[in-house]
């Protein structure tokens, strides 16, 4: 019996409409970057130190004597959230007319009392200096990001049911609604909690919106073209995203103004409704047979190739109906040894590799240089991630392009912390090499991952090691967080773990040139190295192998 894809194969694999869906659907994921990566600039930290009070009759000398030296790394700075007893200043000032004459050490100390005044020289405002998250709120900038992650998180458990149930195509268009509607709110927010609130639900809707349009195009286009779309489409789509970011933030300042700016973009994809139809696959798993075939012919016109006169047969139709009535749970990932130590494994991996590259991304302030050349650097080498995974995905094993990524991206973030503190534009470019590594990883994740489970329970496999990838996504802020405070930590933290993730893909089976399974009978097996000692005369026999591959035999006479 023919299976869906035989059944279209009269459609041609790269016809002028499956070009057209493909950019589309490509394009809807650009406006992705901005809303998840935008915290770099509307979060930033600016300069800051305690306020004088403007009212206070002190001369400038003794208004900069006010703040005291700290010592931080190697650097002699303004401490942040202390300053001298401005009672006491009043009264010193009086008596001695030059600061330089009275030793400071002496006056106790005391936290900023009448606020924080923020440096002009980046920004005009960020959400850090409109609500003073610094010192004893510190905490609250990374988990404004988080809060978003936490939104991402439940919205890839939810899109995927609401996706089957209402379809692709309107849960793209709706989710791409939640985001540009809540991200217009959210430039007007009067406090950082509605600005908390309003997050989450931009990243509820960003997710939907990234998994509906992966989808949506892996089931119009060929099988042929899954695996660019994947890589070269949606996934360099956002990356041109993250590339423009960038340069908003450098023209517009304000966080407000610059959030209002990005969120407009989303207007402009009001007409792709009309461009994009629904998934016919989708509507046949729900018996809408009419028009699964109005469209299927649709698309043979524009590709100006003669439909069948009989799309389906009866036979078929009853297979596709029967198909769609059967249920798996998530306890199937668990079933048996094999399927449950490969869902462990993706979870740890998936979890690893969102948490190093949102970590990475989210850094971009703590590395030399300008941030706005670091942050397009970072995009521009997500390009090239994009586009050698794409390679890799062709030409090598999934296993090894997924662990040599890996490694690559692990073992330069390790050994940033042996680099000399007067060579950092060093430390810049292992950074994005890192970033080049993780980003070629999370590229070739979603493809292996697909291949790896059967085709039973493929969507809530990849679903629920996605769900694994947002709990990362989630802690990433924190690894930012720590970089303000230690220098080389996170870099350490994030190295040894993606380190371990590449360790931890060589025990997942090869899946490349291999038919994808059907149950979880079918599904590759697991690495694992047995060996089995047999006595024959004089002769040991080592009977050693991974399982799931060819046995190999290692023989060593004993010596007399």
């Amino acid at each position: 019996m023919r299976d869906y894809d035989e059944i279209i194969a009269f459609l041609g694999e790269w016809g002028p409409f499956q070009k057209i869906v493909f950019f589309l659907l490509s394009l809807s994921v650009l406006p992705n970057a901005f809303s998840g990566l935008s915290i770099v600039f509307v979060g930033d930290i600016p300069e800051h130190r305690c306020l004088v009070p403007g009212n206070l009759n002190l001369s400038e000398a003794w208004r900069n004597r006010t703040i005291p030296l700290v010592q931080e790394g190697d650097k002699l700075q303004y401490s942040k959230c202390r300053r001298y007893r401005v009672d006491v200043i009043m009264n010193l000032s009086e008596t001695f007319p030059d600061p330089d004459s009275f030793n400071m050490s002496e006056v106790e100390q005391e936290p900023c009392l009448d606020g924080w005044e923020y440096s002009k020289d980046q920004y005009i405002s960020t959400i850090v200096s409109e609500w003073d998250l610094v010192c004893n709120n510190d905490w609250k900038g990374p988990f404004s990001m988080s809060v978003f992650f936490v939104g991402v998180l439940i919205g890839s458990f939810i899109s995927g049911q609401l996706s089957d149930r209402f379809g692709r195509k309107i849960v793209l268009f709706g989710t791409m609604a939640v985001q540009t509607v809540f991200s217009i709110f959210q430039a007007f927010s009067p406090n950082w909690e509605i600005f908390c609130i309003l997050n989450f639900l931009v990243g509820f809707g960003q997710i939907s919106n990234y998994v509906a349009a992966f989808v949506l195009g892996s089931e119009i286009l060929g099988k042929s073209i899954r695996v660019m779309y994947s890589t070269l489409g949606v996934g360099i789509s956002y990356a041109i995203g993250y590339m423009l970011l960038p340069l908003f933030a450098y023209f517009i300042r304000s966080w407000q103004m610059l959030i209002l700016a990005l969120s407009l973009n989303g207007l402009a994809y009001i007409p792709l409704w009309w461009f994009i139809p629904e998934s016919p696959r989708w509507l046949l798993t729900k018996g809408t047979v009419q028009e699964a075939e109005a469209i299927l012919r649709h698309i043979a016109k524009r590709n100006g190739v003669t439909p069948p006169e009989v799309l389906f047969n009866d036979l078929e139709l009853e297979d596709m109906k029967a198909k769609s009535k059967q249920s798996y749970s998530i306890i199937h990932l668990f079933k048996t040894h094999n399927i449950r130590a490969i869902t462990l494994l993706n979870f740890l991996i998936w979890m690893i590799l969102a948490a190093v590259y949102f970590g990475l991304s989210l850094s971009t302030p703590n590395l030399h240089g300008d941030d706005y050349l670091n942050c397009f650097f970072a995009a521009t080498m997500e390009v090239l991630a994009y586009v050698g995974a794409w390679l890799f995905l062709q030409r090598f094993p999934r296993r090894f392009s997924l662990s040599g990524s890996l490694f690559l991206g692990g073992v330069v973030l390790f050994f940033i912390q042996l680099i000399p503190s007067n060579l950092l534009i060093i430390t810049t470019v292992l950074v994005m090499i890192g970033k080049f590594g993780t980003t070629c990883a999370f590229s070739i994740v979603y493809v292996y991952a697909a291949e790896l489970y059967p085709t039973a329970v493929r969507n809530m496999g990849v679903g629920v090691s996605s769900m694994a990838s947002r709990l990362g996504s989630i802690i990433s802020p924190y690894i930012f967080y720590i970089g303000v405070h230690h220098e080389f930590l996170p870099f350490i933290l994030m190295g040894s773990f993606t380190v371990l993730s590449a360790i931890l893909t060589l025990f997942l089976p090869e899946t490349v040139n291999i038919p994808l399974p059907d149950t979880i009978d079918q599904m590759q097996k697991m690495k694992t190295f047995k060996c089995s000692n047999t006595h024959r005369n004089n002769d040991h026999s080592y009977k050693c192998g991974n399982t799931g591959e060819n046995n190999m035999v290692i023989n060593k006479k004993e010596e007399i």
